[in-house]
């Protein structure tokens, strides 16, 4: 905390920044579509004090499936691109979150899933469990998942074959 600011007046600066970064990927994010001449909303929200920003599209098309890419890729890359875009315009490093046509909500109930049943298992075993190899996003979800089971998990390896250990009790 800075002399002289209160906790709810840092609060609110963290917000108002957030949003600011929000805005600025809604921005970016925007004209990509223009480019890519693709329709789609931008949605904005602040997550887990991080900037959330989701594309969505009201029609049952696959295009925004083009910028998901196999595995989640190309929305992993337009996530840095995007991280880069906001730190070009605000000096500071990004931790936004980019979803595309809900990929990121459906990955994260999937491996939430994943980490409680690894869970089970290394409760039931007692052996720890160890699953294949997952990016950041992937592991950080799991690693939620293992804790909130009662568990504890660690992660081992060297990118990009890192992975998720469970351990038991």
């Amino acid at each position: 905390m800075t002399e002289g600011t209160t906790p709810a007046a840092e609060g609110v600066d963290t917000l108002t920044r957030l949003e600011q970064e929000g805005e600025i990927a809604a921005d970016y994010l925007e004209g990509l579509l223009d480019i890519a001449d693709l329709d789609g909303d931008i949605d904005m929200d602040v997550e887990a004090d991080r900037a959330a920003v989701s594309i969505i599209s009201d029609s049952t098309s696959r295009d925004l499936q083009k910028l998901v890419g196999r595995d989640g890729e190309v929305l992993e890359a337009l996530q840095e691109l995007t991280r880069l875009a906001v730190h070009r315009e605000t000096g500071d490093r990004s931790r936004l979150m980019l979803d595309i046509a809900g990929y990121r909500a459906r990955k994260r109930a999937e491996l939430t899933e994943l980490g409680t049943k690894a869970a089970e298992e290394a409760k039931g075993t007692g052996q720890p469990v160890k699953l294949k190899a997952m990016t950041p996003f992937e592991r950080k979800v799991v690693h939620d998942a293992v804790a909130a089971a009662g568990l504890r998990s660690e992660s081992e390896g060297e990118e990009p074959q890192r992975c998720v250990v469970v351990l038991p009790v």
